[in-house]
């Protein structure tokens, strides 16, 4: 087992790494921003080191000096958390050349699964369904035009480099191929510096859910049921729960069994998750897979009380998993708690938190690295906490999560909590009667 592990990120994700990590006896190591230097992450750890200026380039993603604390503090492995290095190839092999174990997976599986065009051939290869669509990068438009014509409208135009809505487009008709294609390969170049473009057929009344994997260096691995994530605003989860509302046992035992050909097909190795459409008749199909620990990764955690980052760690130690299938046994719902104003736009709010209360009671649990008197930056993601209730049932987790949005207390800075109460009182949401378009409807309500 490891002596130290250095944790390369911040905030939540990193505090969440510590907590288990003290569990286990092992020593940690934070890296920190100039930014970062209140924050939570860098108080617990075992030692901090601070790692450059505010800018992600010059501290967080900066791999050299990320190499460089890990090698003056002896650190064994290192921890990439969600974001920032956590799905780079350079990074997992640079770990490699220098004797530091990265826990995730290798080099070669990042890239295979990273490049949405090739990790859709991979699955298609380890028969797993995947959407009509192009079977690589589109060559020019006339061929994207071809493609379209052949699996019929609508498509959506994606950037093969993409995320968080980035590069992508949904084009209902045939005369607006064509400035959808221009506009998201101008989009994909400014945003990643590669502008290459594939074509899925656009499924409609969508759900998003993934299933959660875990693989060992045997090339074992197993699946920890599924998550719900289908409440977006421009492709970025607000609320995550399992199981699903939508989910049948027979649905989950098909895309469970799915999405563990699909990791041992390529011998995965760490936490990842196989992400799906599902559509209104139930039918799957493989979207992407994320090579790392998820945001919502708790929610999985209190459904089947399996420590995820504690997994994480044995499985990049050479310990073998137990190769078990699991079934949610309770319900959990996580609400993305942001620094961001709902009634205009979700626009970030940074600055000073003067009021701090968590709720409490049974069934809840926050993972945050905020406190009163902490100041939010601007220089990173807006997430300050998250919000998980788990009870026997869905309704008994809403009610749940209804009482503690009450409770929590955030001011000084907006936050999101107004959109989640309300969300938790929507019909719809309520009836679990929801699709990635939800948000396209929702109207947020002042609240008195």
């Amino acid at each position: 087992m490891f002596k130290k592990i250095l944790i390369a990120n911040r905030g939540e994700i990193a505090l969440r790494v510590i907590r288990t990590c003290r569990e286990m006896g092992i020593h940690t190591v934070s890296v920190y921003s100039t930014a970062d230097q209140e924050s939570l992450h860098v108080r617990f750890a075992d030692e901090a080191v601070c790692i450059g200026p505010a800018s992600s380039n010059e501290s967080y993603l900066d791999i050299p000096k990320i190499i460089a604390a890990a090698e003056i503090t002896n650190a064994d492995a290192i921890h990439p958390g969600y974001g920032f290095l956590s799905e780079n190839a350079k990074f997992s092999k640079i770990c490699a050349e220098h004797g530091m174990k990265f826990i995730g997976p290798s080099p070669d599986m990042i890239d295979r699964m990273g490049d949405k065009a090739t990790a859709k051939a991979t699955m298609k290869a380890a028969g797993v369904p995947t959407i009509p669509g192009s079977e690589g990068l589109l060559d020019s438009y006339d061929e994207a035009e071809k493609l379209a014509d052949e699996i019929q409208y609508p498509v959506m135009l994606k950037a093969t480099a993409g995320g968080g809505g980035k590069g992508m487009r949904a084009v209902w008709k045939k005369q607006d191929l064509r400035k959808a294609w221009e506009s998201a390969r101008q989009e994909a170049g400014a945003s990643f510096g590669n502008d290459g473009m594939y074509m899925e057929k656009l499924i409609e009344e969508p759900r998003h859910i993934e299933i959660q994997v875990v693989g060992d260096q045997k090339g074992k691995a197993c699946h920890l049921s599924e998550r719900d994530c289908s409440i977006q605003r421009r492709h970025q989860k607000l609320t995550e729960e399992t199981p699903s509302p939508f989910m049948t046992p027979e649905l989950r035992e098909e895309m469970g069994q799915a999405a563990v050909k699909a990791c041992e097909h390529i011998k995965y190795e760490g936490a990842g998750t196989i992400e799906f459409l599902v559509d209104k008749h139930r039918h799957f199909y493989f979207m992407e897979m994320n090579t790392r620990i998820q945001v919502e990764h708790p929610i999985t955690e209190q459904v089947i009380d399996y420590d995820l980052i504690r997994e994480q760690i044995k499985v990049a130690a050479g310990i073998p998993i137990s190769g078990k299938n699991y079934v949610p046994k309770l319900h959990s719902i996580e609400c993305r708690i942001n620094a961001e104003d709902p009634y205009r736009d979700f626009r970030p709010s940074p600055g000073k938190i003067t009021t701090f209360h968590a709720p409490g009671g049974h069934g809840i649990r926050l993972d945050t690295h905020v406190y009163a008197g902490y100041v939010i930056p601007p220089f990173y993601d807006s997430m300050i906490a998250k919000l998980i209730t788990t009870a026997q049932t869905r309704e008994e987790a809403i009610d749940k999560m209804r009482r503690a949005l009450e409770e929590f207390v955030i001011e000084g800075v907006q936050t999101t909590i107004p959109f989640h109460r309300q969300l938790m009182e929507h019909p719809d949401y309520v009836a679990g009667n929801y699709t990635t378009k939800f948000m396209e409807s929702f109207e947020l309500q002042p609240e008195e």
